[in-house]
């Protein structure tokens, strides 16, 4: 029994030993990770060691930063001196310190500097994503980045960062720790800490805060660009919801206050655009574009040597011709209508000048007003229809239309019968672009548009992109001036599109470059589709919608009109550059009868017959001037949209059905039925905004 025992044990032991091996190798590989993270984690508690100091303090002074346009002259100077007045937390309003533990650090007060929590669920986040996408910093995480370390998306900070706040929390008490940070935290504007942001975004006092305002200021630091109400009062909004949301659920407040509070109105302090110099916009669109990239500290603080694509003369001569606003109202304080103009050269995608509004306000509309495009969106229609073997002479009927309950009519009231493509874009017919648009099909044109850069496209959800109106410019979100001019500049790089850019290169305090702007580009339109495009546009200018816009030079241009007149543009380009302008209310007030071919035209051949003074003339490379089809009508249209015959006798009403027992139409006398109701939804024709995005004006007048 010994023996057989023995051999039994034996037998098992030789079966099982190739486990025990596998356990062994990875004990052995668990042993070797768990080394050399001891040893990382020692020497990142070393380098934390180093960089700490009791008192908070930089070691290294700050320093101013520079900003250069493309001559290498020096626009702008950053201050590094801090707008920053420290208060005690018994100053501070137990709202403002609620609504941050329950936006930033729910567990603030349990743990002990590191939220383990939150760390395995942005490093599964991190894992799955391939990327840094997620941080979990807590309130002390946050403030010891602030205080010593740069803002570096890296395992190496992030260790570090982690041994500061644990160092933190226990030289200092939570209460000290939230006052600390409250203190050092960048809300934009220039604005550090909440005294200097209360300051700045309300003209108060921090402890006079309500909580209406704790709450917007609460959600900012998550990206001051963005979510400062200076510059983006509707996403700033949105974000104080959120933080209002928190609140009640973590329950600091009420359902019903959070409720409440969401609809109160912010008194914000109307400030003027801090910089008060020329190219103003321009300098903060640089600064917060870097600020996103680098963070608050390198910009203010570590003396970056910024070199920009801006052209100073361009830029005076912009700002020069957007004096030609007129003046018609007033909304919170600032002259309405606003405009923004944006020059970008198309070959290299540079922002040459840039004007975001009347220099009044914060508010930079060139990159940040979404506006709808109204015709001026039309080119997009034109260029998938010439993508899809159309040319300039191809022939659409411009009758009545109804698409389930929705008919687009034209800006006359009038239809033409057969009509060429060069004709409609000339005279921006919408019933055509709508039949053109419904042949090609819409998806392929919002394609092409967001090729072409362009962002705010809405392609899923109940409101969205996908129909019709799309054509006319109808959008569900709009469009900026700065991406709109972008796409533009495609038709006039050869179908080329080249991403728009401010910078040129930037580098440290040490003269390390940072970074180097390489364009990225990409072909999007066949060359002989914008050669035909850019001669049916050219006709926009000489005999179209756009003859205000006329420089006596090779140009090509669109006008676009929305509805009952809330925006107008001019985009237009000559070879080596192109300009977009826009003009609206910031209320989307009515501006009178105002077309893009009126003020926004003026404006843009102020600027261009300035700057083009210096420029040689130069001719399209493929693209002519060419005569312009006439329509061809075989019936005739009276001013209801109704189809008569030679002798005046109805034949089909304007939507296209026959007309039983009419009489003469010059016997009828009604109004013409301003119908551009929606089209219902149905397998092939989404559902169309309530109302036309092109305007419907009296007869006789020209299409915008």
């Amino acid at each position: 029994m010994e023996k057989r025992t023995g051999a039994a044990q034996r037998t098992k032991q030789t079966k099982t030993s190739p486990k025990q091996s596998n356990i062994s190798r990875i004990l052995i590989i668990f042993a070797a990770i768990i080394a050399v993270m001891v040893i990382g984690v020692g020497c990142g508690f070393l380098t934390a060691t180093l960089n700490t100091k009791a008192d908070l303090a930089d070691i290294r002074p700050p320093a101013s930063s520079q900003i250069y346009d493309i001559n290498g002259n020096e626009i702008a100077n950053v201050h590094a001196d801090e707008n920053r007045v420290p208060v005690k937390m018994n100053q501070i309003p137990e709202n403002l310190k609620n609504a941050f533990v329950a936006v930033e650090d729910v567990r603030f007060y349990e743990h002990s500097g590191v939220d383990f929590r939150g760390i395995m669920r942005a490093l599964w986040a991190n894992i799955s994503r391939q990327g840094v996408s997620e941080g979990g910093s807590t309130i002390t995480q946050q403030l010891a980045k602030n205080a010593y370390l740069t803002q570096d998306r890296t395992f190496k900070r992030k260790i570090q960062e982690m041994f500061l706040a644990l160092q933190l929390e226990h030289q200092y008490t939570k209460e000290e720790i939230l006052e600390l940070y409250l203190n050092q935290i960048y809300f934009g504007q220039g604005a550090y800490g909440v005294q200097a942001a209360a300051k700045t975004y309300f003209g108060k006092n921090v402890e006079e805060l309500d909580l209406n305002e704790c709450a917007m200021l609460a959600g900012i630091p998550k990206s001051p660009n963005y979510y400062s109400p200076l510059n983006n009062l509707q996403a700033a909004q949105s974000r104080k919801s959120t933080v209002l949301d928190q609140m009640a659920k973590y329950g600091y407040i009420s359902s019903s206050t959070a409720a409440k509070t969401k609809k109160e109105e912010l008194r914000l302090v109307q400030n003027t655009n801090k910089s008060g110099s020329e190219a103003a916009y321009f300098v903060d669109y640089v600064i917060q574009s870097m600020i996103e990239k680098y963070g608050s500290d390198a910009v203010y603080k570590e003396g970056l040597k910024i070199y920009t694509t801006l052209d100073m003369d361009m830029q005076r001569a912009a700002e020069e011709a957007m004096k030609n606003l007129p003046d018609m109202s007033e909304a919170n304080g600032i002259k309405q209508p606003q405009g923004a103009l944006v020059a970008i050269d198309p070959h290299t995608g540079h922002i040459k000048a840039m004007v975001g509004g009347r220099g009044t306000d914060m508010f930079n509309r060139a990159v940040m007003a979404e506006r709808q495009p109204g015709s001026a969106f039309k080119p997009f229609v034109f260029a998938a229809a010439l993508e899809s073997n159309y040319t300039p002479a191809s022939i659409i009927e411009d009758k009545p239309l109804t698409i389930n309950g929705w008919s687009p009519q034209n800006y006359s009231r009038d239809f033409n019968g057969k009509v060429s493509l060069r004709y409609v874009a000339e005279q921006s017919l919408n019933v055509p672009t709508v039949r053109v648009a419904q042949d090609v099909g819409i998806d392929k044109i919002i394609y092409l548009g967001k090729e072409m850069g362009i962002t705010t496209f809405v392609t899923d959800g109940n409101q969205n992109d996908g129909n019709l109106s799309t054509a006319l410019g109808g959008l569900t979100r709009g469009v900026t001036p700065l991406e709109l001019t972008s796409a533009y500049c495609t038709f006039a790089n050869d179908g080329v599109h080249v991403n728009h850019t401010a910078i040129v290169r930037v580098l440290d305090r040490n003269g390390k470059v940072l970074e180097e702007n390489v364009p990225e580009s990409k072909q999007v339109l066949k060359k002989d589709t914008v050669n035909n495009l850019t001669s049916m546009l050219m006709g926009v200018m000489v005999r179209g919608t756009g003859t205000g816009a006329n420089i006596d030079r090779p140009s090509a241009g669109k006008t676009g009109t929305t509805s009952d007149y809330h925006d107008a543009w001019f985009i237009g380009y000559v070879p080596d550059l192109v300009v977009g302008v826009w003009v609206g209310c910031d209320d989307n007030q009515q501006m009178g009868t105002m077309t893009g071919g009126t003020t926004p035209a003026y404006i843009w051949k102020a600027f261009m017959t300035k700057v083009s003074s210096s420029m040689p003339t130069k001719s399209f490379d493929g693209a002519y001037l060419t005569a312009v089809e006439t329509p061809v009508k075989e019936e005739s249209v009276d001013k209801n949209g109704n189809l008569i015959d030679k002798n005046g006798k109805l034949i089909l009403d304007k939507n296209g059905k026959p007309i039983k027992g009419a009489g003469n139409a010059a016997d009828d006398n009604k109004a013409a039925d301003d119908n551009n109701g929606p089209a219902k939804k149905n397998d092939t024709v989404p559902k169309a905004p309530p109302a036309s995005p092109t305007p419907t004006g009296p007869a006789g007048k020209k299409a915008n």
